[in-house]
């Protein structure tokens, strides 16, 4: 692969006589540095407004978002054993780190201002704010800037690549003069096999999408679920009480997570989807030999499957997969802020819990986090809206720091009330309300 100093740009020059970034010698860069594809998009595009402000927090020169992608080895991440499929992930996204450093590299000889946030980690894991700690949604970037739309399964298939592609993004202080446009057909072939292949229920077939439940098994050794890891440990009186609640084999998962990179538990989604002109050929031609060979292992392998208790995942889990024991675990993920609390909450949310109820609630927070915001929960769906909207079936009326110690399991719902620093109205049915409320986001 050559070196960003070898890479040539003519015969089109890379800057135009306006100052405008040549699409065609940009693209020939970015595949010369690695990349298997790439696109481009304005940071002022309506489609990466999400990405704007972070972005803009890390690079505040920013103008143009590069999008590449880079290919995994299909068979590897197909393996039902999970060294050979983590293996792919790693290398991959250490390769896409490289190729985007190769550009950026290019790109400052050139004269060009440029950076690359990472692809996964490191990541602003310290802030305070409870703010996103990714820099830029390399998916949402992806997807406006043409290399594939979001699938079921909430991976982006890329038209040719298919699954089987991990992402990258490289922030310009340029714009480009021919910018990429949304990819005009949805790759995924809703043949519902990444439903099929999910252990723990993350996703439905109605489209709907469990984002704890995949955050507590497949990033157990990852964020909340090393949080959990270590609160064990401390937990724990003696090495012999410690090996009652975590087995040598999640031990030694962990260790070689800390020594050689946080491992998937699964990505039996990514693994089974079929989609893309690369690997479309054996699914077309025999279903059911691919259903065989690569759903199959998946949904037999004796795993053990991480979930909370009481969530939508257990019930799931114990239902669909019963031969893969269940290790019951807390989420480990804790808010730090009311804006934090509030934005987890759809995220969250089990709607298998909520089956049956209707409820507005009012939640008005005092002392140093003031806020005011609106969860109406009804027909298995969540809405959280700022301020106080209509009419609440429970005003809750807590100081902030308090309610977040609740949350966090370190105060009692008997002791906010005995000290006045949570007050219900009504009272008697508004408890009963907390309760339906509290079983609808277990951790």
């Amino acid at each position: 692969m050559p070196s960003p100093a070898n890479i040539t740009l003519l015969p089109d020059p890379l800057r135009r006589p306006d100052g405008t970034l040549s699409a065609a010698a940009l693209r020939e860069l970015c595949l010369g540095c690695g990349a298997d594809d790439v696109g481009f998009v304005a940071l002022d595009d309506p489609r990466v407004a999400s990405e704007r402000d972070p972005v803009r927090r890390a690079f505040p020169s920013a103008r143009t978002l590069v999008a590449i992608c880079q290919r995994m080895q299909v068979e590897n991440v197909r393996s039902p054993l999970r060294s050979v499929a983590n293996q792919a992930f790693h290398t991959t996204g250490h390769e896409v780190d490289e190729t985007c450093r190769r550009i950026v590299l290019a790109l400052e000889r050139a004269g060009v201002r440029a950076g690359n946030p990472s692809m996964a980690f490191p990541m602003e894991l310290a802030d305070p704010d409870d703010a996103r700690p990714w820099v830029v949604s390399h998916k949402v970037v992806a997807e406006a800037a043409g290399l594939g739309r979001i699938g079921l399964h909430r991976s982006v298939i890329h038209p040719r690549l298919g699954s089987f592609v991990l992402l990258g993004t490289v922030v310009l202080d340029a714009t480009v003069d021919e910018l990429g446009t949304a990819l005009a057909f949805q790759p995924c072939l809703d043949c519902k096999l990444c439903v099929a292949a999910c252990p723990v229920g993350a996703i439905a077939a109605d489209g709907h999408f469990d984002a704890s439940a995949c955050m507590n098994h497949n990033y157990r050794d990852f964020l909340g679920g090393f949080s959990d890891w270590v609160e064990r440990i401390a937990d724990a009186r003696d090495g012999l009480a410690y090996r009652r609640t975590v087995d040598d084999g999640e031990t030694l998962s962990m260790w070689q997570s800390l020594a050689f990179g946080p491992n998937y538990r699964a990505a039996n989604c990514l693994a089974v989807c079929p989609a893309g002109s690369d690997v479309l050929g054996a699914f077309h031609t025999d279903r059911a030999t691919h259903v065989q060979q690569v759903l199959r292992p998946l949904q037999q392998k004796q795993e053990p499957l991480y979930v909370v208790p009481g969530s939508d995942a257990a019930a799931f889990a114990a239902k669909r997969f019963p031969h893969k024991p269940q290790r019951r675990v807390h989420s480990g993920l804790r808010a730090r802020s009311i804006d934090g609390f509030l934005r987890a909450l759809p995220w969250l949310f089990q709607r298998g819990q909520s089956l049956g109820l209707s409820a507005r609630y009012h939640f008005d927070f005092r002392g140093r986090q003031t806020r005011q915001a609106t969860v109406h929960i009804a027909d298995r769906r969540i809405e959280v809206t700022p301020g106080l909207v209509g009419t609440a079936d429970v005003h809750l009326v807590a100081d902030g720091d308090a309610w977040l110690r609740f949350v966090a399991r370190e105060r009692s719902l008997f002791r906010l009330l005995l000290t006045g620093s949570l007050r219900l109205r009504p009272f008697a049915r508004g408890l009963l309300l907390l309760a339906r409320f509290g079983k609808c986001f277990p951790s």
